[in-house]
């Protein structure tokens, strides 16, 4: 399939990976999954996708496709991985990302689920988002680039929501009274 473009659900679950995704615009994976990852190619095509969970209100929020990314350069181990948590990611590659949907917008992954061909299964669809890349057929892709587009603006005037609520929670260290 040389020369072919692939098209990949990417998904994220923590907001602080994601505000560290759309400002840098580039994407990381952890080491175990460097055979996934090194599928990447130049020209493949992100659409990414932000859980229930990637907000920590898994109760108020759905999970979304929220943008549409072009892989840059192919996949290359950095020798200072990047940090969320406890977690390192020393896989990265560079993305183009020129439009976002604004934040609470965007398609709502659920309520596709039967018309995608990448969940065969619509009762056990949610199994299939615990790896970071989700290889969609042609139908798939057109089906969400479709259902993205209307919402989609451009990054800058998007942006800023998402960093915002990617922030780290800072708590203030208040002194005891005495």
């Amino acid at each position: 399939m040389s020369g072919e473009r692939s098209a990949y659900l990417m998904v994220i679950g923590d907001r602080e990976a994601l505000a560290w995704v759309l400002s840098t615009r580039q994407t990381a994976f952890p080491a175990a999954r460097a055979g996934q990852a090194s599928r990447l190619s130049a020209g493949d095509e992100l659409l990414i996708y932000t859980t229930r969970g990637c907000f920590r209100n898994p109760t108020r929020d759905r999970g979304r496709v929220v943008a549409l990314a072009t892989v840059a350069a192919p996949v290359t181990r950095d020798t200072a991985p990047v940090r969320f948590g406890d977690r390192e990611y020393p896989l990265r590659c560079p993305l183009r990302v020129t439009e976002l949907a604004p934040f609470g917008t965007g398609p709502v992954l659920a309520d596709h689920v039967a018309a995608l061909h990448a969940f065969p299964d619509p009762r056990s669809w949610s199994v299939r988002l615990r790896r970071p890349l989700v290889l969609l057929d042609a139908h798939d892709r057109d089906l969400l680039v479709g259902l993205l587009r209307p919402d989609l603006v451009p990054l800058d005037d998007a942006l800023a929501e998402y960093l915002r609520r990617g922030a780290p929670v800072r708590r203030s260290h208040r002194a005891a009274p005495p």
